[in-house]
């Protein structure tokens, strides 16, 4: 495989997965799509993302999508959903990036198994973490605001991924980096604030 054809599948696989932390269903739901309707067109080393555009496939994401783009609005409501994904996420950025790097050698796919359920789990950490930030708040809107912003993030970057996969590569190492250090932060925020309100209600 020359460099540049496993920079672009590394960043394919890197690129899903980050983005399945956010938002799974509507991921599959726009790759699969893309499959389906030959919006782009798969090579040989990406054959095993065809499944993605299997009318089942889409039926399923798209449903799943639809109940958690309401889900996703409605304060605590998201946060009980978000916590149900803490392995469903992971596990599902798993067998996307595997399906991206198709018939490569075993230590290749379990150690990006690996680096997908991370990337994985940082996007959705952040996640959570904001939408558990934000359900402490007195007012609601933000929740509907936040949710169109991770959406619109996660377009973006499959647009990004089909227009230049090598450059995707880079972009989500970084997104990777950012999101482990701030989902830290952030949950010790957020624990700091829940022992006040706590020791405020007592």
């Amino acid at each position: 495989m020359r460099a540049m054809t496993l920079l672009e599948t590394l960043g394919a696989a890197l690129g899903l997965s980050t983005l399945a932390g956010i938002n799974l269903y509507l991921t599959v739901l726009v790759a699969g799509l893309a499959v389906r309707f030959h919006w782009i067109e798969l090579s040989s080393e990406y054959g095993d993302l065809a499944v993605l555009g299997n009318p089942w496939i889409l039926g399923i994401a798209g449903t799943l999508f639809a109940v958690q783009f309401f889900a996703d609005k409605v304060p605590w409501v998201d946060s009980v959903w978000d916590s149900v994904h803490t392995i469903i996420r992971p596990a599902g950025a798993i067998l996307i990036a595997l399906a991206v790097l198709g018939n490569m050698e075993p230590t290749v796919q379990v150690g990006a198994a690996l680096l997908a359920g991370t990337a994985s789990l940082s996007t959705h950490s952040v996640k959570a973490g904001v939408r558990a930030f934000l359900n402490l708040l007195p007012e609601p809107v933000s929740n509907s605001v936040a949710s169109v912003t991770e959406d619109g993030v996660v377009l973006g970057g499959l647009g990004l991924i089909g227009l230049a996969p090598g450059v995707a590569l880079f972009v989500f190492i970084l997104v990777v980096i950012l999101c482990t250090a701030l989902g830290i932060w952030l949950w010790k925020r957020i624990f700091r604030m829940k022992q006040r309100l706590t020791a405020q209600a007592a």
